[in-house]
């Protein structure tokens, strides 16, 4: 107990008064929570040399009342939906998703923000915003296999 005490009073005293930006280590958070439906059914891609990937697409929807009765339930309902680019590379679960995520399938992804550049086929830079998912719970079945 005293060991680590000591310890964290030294990692304290060297990160106030080092001017070497290396020695300072400050923990961050990358996490992202996603609850809506599946838009696409799955595609596995592999580029050579390199692990496959799951990708799939999935909206979020954000609604609310407007106009002259906003504190009433009266007023017009708008809605707005976001679409999210998933992408899967942990092994198990990779595969799972590419076999059991369909479009319709309502889902929770946990994961993290990656942002990356890349090139269109027109030879356009183009930037990507993509969340890496490291967890995904299956919340319902397929909308369409209810019908």
């Amino acid at each position: 107990m005293l060991r680590s005490a000591s310890a964290q009073i030294f990692r304290q005293v060297v990160r106030h008064m080092s001017t070497d930006t290396s020695l300072i280590l400050e923990r961050s958070i990358n996490r992202v929570q996603l609850l809506g439906r599946v838009g696409q059914d799955p595609v596995m891609r592999q580029v050579e040399g390199r692990n496959p990937v799951t990708i799939f697409s999935l909206a979020t929807n954000e609604m609310w009342r407007s106009g002259e009765g906003e504190m009433t339930s009266t007023g017009d309902i708008s809605q707005k939906t976001t679409w999210h680019r998933v992408s899967v590379f942990k092994p198990g679960l990779r595969d799972v998703a590419y076999q059991y995520v369909k479009k319709g399938s309502r889902i929770l992804v946990e994961g993290k923000l990656d942002y990356g550049e890349y090139v269109d086929k027109n030879q356009v830079r183009r930037q990507a915003t993509t969340i890496i998912a490291d967890n995904i719970v299956f919340l319902s079945d397929n909308v369409r296999d209810r019908t």
